[in-house]
């Protein structure tokens, strides 16, 4: 049997650190936890290039904007779980990617008298791009979009297909008078 090498060594390290940076970053959301949040993006020379992009949202950018985001769902999210799958981490120099997919459990609104929320669910797709800096990684980019449910799917598929017939039938006519 062969020992790891060095290197190798070196890379698992690296990609264990880029990967509890992530599973923090969602931690922070989970709890509510600001400060915590505050700490994982960069600041300093990278600060103002930071972008974030949630489910149905504009881009938002600069590290500022970014944490305002942030505030603004923790403190409209009565209960939010992420189960996170399909995680994939790479690093390249200074950058690291981790692509997921969020399954998501949330808390609607306080529901009735006894307090319970009632609770939904939903999937995203995420990158999470992050910047090696002295302190760890740290969050730069965060991009998620909503996965199409089923039913969803299965309503564009009617719509594209009739809009491929009528593109194919303009193309045949084409074809035709050019010869």
């Amino acid at each position: 049997m062969t020992e790891p090498q060095r290197s190798d060594l070196w890379a698992r390290a690296d990609l264990d650190a880029l990967e509890a940076a992530n599973v923090a970053l969602y931690a922070a959301v989970e709890s509510t936890d600001f400060e915590a949040m505050s700490t994982l993006w960069v600041d300093g020379e990278a600060a103002e290039s930071s972008v974030c992009v949630h489910p149905g949202w504009p881009a938002v950018v600069g590290r500022g904007q970014v944490l305002r985001a942030w505030a603004l769902i923790m403190a409209n999210t009565i209960y939010i779980q992420f189960f996170l799958t399909d995680v994939r981490s790479w690093v390249v120099d200074d950058v690291g990617v981790v692509s997921c997919q969020e399954n998501i459990l949330t808390g609607l609104d306080a529901g009735p008298a006894d307090g319970t929320a009632e609770m939904t669910g939903g999937r995203v797709v995420a990158t999470n791009v992050f910047r090696r800096t002295p302190q760890g990684w740290r969050a730069w980019l965060h991009h998620a979009s909503p996965v199409l449910a089923a039913d969803d799917a299965d309503d564009t598929d009617d719509t594209d297909a009739g809009d491929a017939d009528t593109r194919s039938d303009s193309s045949d006519d084409t074809s035709d008078e050019d010869v």
